[in-house]
């Protein structure tokens, strides 16, 4: 398999977009899964309004995410679900929220800083750099089928969930709604530091070995990327 540095090194090629020295940049890209995803709101409403919306970054969201999960998913409390979204004439489209992929972002820059050379293990307090000076244009995006319609969420994928306890070994069934594989999400990525172009995508290289969503460590929600509108100057 090459390795991840060696791909990004390649995609972060300078081009007349790739100067040297701050600026805001602007690059839209899409992500296209090779494994299916799986849903990581709790579809119990009152515990997703307690505790998980709860964690969002603005507190006013919690009502929007509650609300996004819909009447089914409060019929099925053990899964795990997508929220949904309306696109054109339909009203239940999976998503996920922008800030699922800053994390996502946080993750993957936390272990490629351990690779000597890396991208990532340039940029000294990535989380901050992640949190201040990378956006995600949109609040919600959709997932896409391959022929670009809206996507729907696929077979539910049940696995055992192991854990060491004082009482001794425990093991849950987990449950999650999943989107199937070829599915894709599309979003701008706004950098108010153009120097930081070459961490993001090493860490969008990064996601074909480890994913988005729940059980990313199995190898669910890994993904390839491209470049659909190149990297421009930005001005908000």
């Amino acid at each position: 398999m090459e390795d991840i540095t060696m791909t990004a090194a390649k995609t972060t090629k300078k081009d007349e977009t790739e100067q040297d020295g701050i600026g805001a940049l602007k690059l839209r890209v899409r992500l296209t899964i090779t494994e299916e995803a799986l849903g990581t709101s709790s579809a119990n409403k009152e515990l997703h309004r307690d505790y998980i919306a709860s964690k969002a970054p603005d507190a006013k969201s919690t009502e929007e995410e509650v609300a996004a999960l819909g009447v089914q998913a409060v019929d099925e409390k053990g899964r795990t679900v997508f929220p949904r979204m309306t696109v054109g004439d339909d009203s239940d489209v999976p998503f996920l929220y922008d800030y699922q992929i800053k994390g996502f972002f946080k993750d993957a820059a936390k272990m490629m800083k351990k690779v000597r050379g890396s991208e990532c293990a340039k940029v000294r307090a990535y989380k901050q750099a992640i949190d201040g000076l990378i956006f995600i244009d949109q609040r919600r995006i959709p997932w896409l089928a391959e022929d670009g319609t809206p996507a729907h969420v696929g077979p539910t994928c049940e696995r055992p969930l192991r854990a060491s306890t004082p009482m001794g070994e425990r093991v849950a069934l987990a449950s999650s709604e999943t989107v199937p594989a070829g599915s894709h999400l599309e979003f701008g990525i706004i950098l108010l530091d153009k120097t930081l172009l070459p961490m993001i995508k090493e860490c969008l290289s990064y996601g074909r070995l480890r994913g988005l969503c729940q059980w990313r460590n199995s190898g669910k929600g890994t993904f390839t990327w491209e470049v659909i509108k190149p990297a421009k100057s930005y001005s908000a």
